[in-house]
């Protein structure tokens, strides 16, 4: 073709459609910006929570009402699919309704309860002793939930089945508002110190003075207790510089990030429970590339409902505390052990059964962790700090995920093939990287095992270091307990 001098140049051929470069996708502000907040809006919310937790009960059942409240927050998740299954189970933008609805509307139901469980004048009275029965009646109740939204919140049904369990649901939910609010509102002085130290679980209101022959008796035993810790413990100085004494002392935030304890605290969680966490996010990929796809919704279904069993479990302490006299950073380090295990058997065994046991394993471990941590934050660096100090320590989070994350994609891209795939919503023809079999997950289980070893030290010589701590404020409920029974045999 000769082209005459002016002549207008031809159009240049248009590729095919498939045949044309995507164009990079950008986020769109407004998107970003309710994402952000929707973020902030969580922490928000459980700081909220856990603060009220600390501020409406008394010491002896601040770690069953978190607890038991953390424990619900795992089973929020189970409800939305209830709703959404009942509503529209076709229609994923359902789930944005019901997010920016249920939370508003439960907390204004809630609001006048709450603000009835705070007389202004901050009296302090006995708390019955029914206060236990009830707690456990409560656990027996989520118990029940759990198992109940286990076996059919998984099941895909029809719109009149899903509403009956739905209204099932709602039904174990509503029952413990049978329990009379007096029962479960308790009226703490919370600006005044507390007497009762987070293993006091008598009477709020004991005499706290004694005569001299039980002052000595318990000033003695207390001291020889003491020394006999620090006795056992002399495996190096990380175990005796600075190592803690008394619980629930107020740490300051510039005092937080000075306590060697907060930062093995915080090594704990970070190579511990983040882990587990990092491991639910991924666990889709996973079972896609364990050729699994089939059984993610049960694979799901059993990492939840064990971390929801593994949050109510974290009340056991409390529940055994007369039989078993354990510090709380011991059973955090117990809770550590079968993690690591896990993992390595994932690492080493490929089949499906390994690979259920496994995060039933992880859901339970991460699970207990993460209901434990907010009373073991209270009683290590006070609960009237709870609010700042746990925000502080769950910064491991996001910090986790991305580090975990990182790792597993590396793994995941070095054994992986890159694949064109076709765009359905534009046609464009994009390239990416696909991992099946056991290769694409192997090296990062292990990896993920060792860090969970990592932790799993740091919170054993976190134990080490507070143990002392924790039997202390143990002898201290024993003089208590000695000077009740005193008063009441003196006519």
């Amino acid at each position: 073709m000769v082209l005459r001098p002016g002549h207008p140049l031809p159009p240049a051929p248009r590729r095919p459609p498939h045949l044309r470069r995507p164009r990079p996708r950008r986020l769109r502000p407004p998107v970003f910006l309710i994402c952000l907040v929707a973020g902030c809006s969580i922490c928000w919310f459980n700081t909220v929570c856990f603060v009220l937790c600390i501020r409406s009960f008394t010491s002896s059942n601040r770690p069953l009402a978190l607890s038991l409240s953390i424990s619900f927050n795992g089973l929020s998740a189970a409800f939305y699919t209830l709703f959404a299954n009942a509503l529209s189970p076709f229609s994923p933008s359902v789930y944005l309704l019901l997010n920016a609805i249920v939370p508003l509307v439960v907390s204004l139901v809630a609001l006048p309860a709450i603000l009835l469980c705070h007389p202004q004048d901050g009296h302090l009275r006995i708390v019955p002793k029914v206060d236990k029965h009830v707690f456990l009646g409560l656990y027996i109740l989520a118990f029940i939930t759990g198992i109940y939204l286990v076996i059919f919140g998984s099941f895909t049904t029809t719109n009149s089945i899903a509403w009956v369990v739905l209204t099932g649901a709602m039904a174990l939910l509503a029952l413990p508002l049978i329990i009379p609010v007096s029962s479960s509102c308790f009226h703490v002085d919370t600006h005044a110190p507390d007497p009762a130290v987070p293993l006091n679980h008598d009477d709020p209101q004991k005499p706290l003075l004694l005569n001299n022959d039980h002052r000595t008796e318990s000033n003695d035993m207390t001291q020889k207790t003491v020394e006999h810790q620090m006795q056992d413990c002399r495996l190096g100085a990380i175990l005796e510089k600075g190592r803690m004494l008394v619980l629930c002392e107020e740490h300051s935030a510039k005092k937080l990030i000075q306590c060697v304890d907060f930062w093995l605290y915080y090594t704990a969680y970070f190579c511990g429970a983040t882990v587990g966490l990092v491991y639910s996010n991924n666990l889709g990929q996973i079972a896609q590339s364990f050729h699994c796809q089939s059984q993610l919704t049960m694979l799901l279904a059993v990492y939840s409902s064990c971390s929801f069993f593994g949050r109510l479990l974290s009340a056991l302490p409390d529940f055994l505390h007369r039989k078993v006299s354990f510090a709380r950073t011991g059973w955090l380090a117990a809770a550590l052990v079968p993690m690591p295990m896990a993992f390595l058997l994932m690492w080493k065994l490929h089949d499906i059964n390994t690979f259920v046991a496994g995060t039933a394993v992880i859901g339970l471990s991460s699970g207990f962790i993460f209901a434990a941590a907010v009373s073991v934050t209270s009683e290590l660096f006070g609960p009237n700090s709870i609010g700042m100090n746990h925000n502080i320590l769950i910064t491991n989070i996001p910090l986790g995920s991305l580090l975990y994350g990182q790792i597993a994609a590396l793994v995941y891209d070095a054994n992986g093939l890159k694949m064109p795939v076709i765009d359905k919503r534009n046609g464009m023809i994009d390239t990416m990287v696909v991992c099946m079999g056991a290769k694409c997950y192997s090296t990062t289980f292990f990896i993920w095992g060792c860090i969970i070893l990592l932790g799993l030290v740091s919170s054993i010589i976190l134990f080490l270091r507070t143990r002392t701590a924790y039997t202390t404020a143990a002898g201290q409920q024993v003089v208590n307990t000695l000077a009740k029974f005193q008063v009441d045999r003196t006519p």
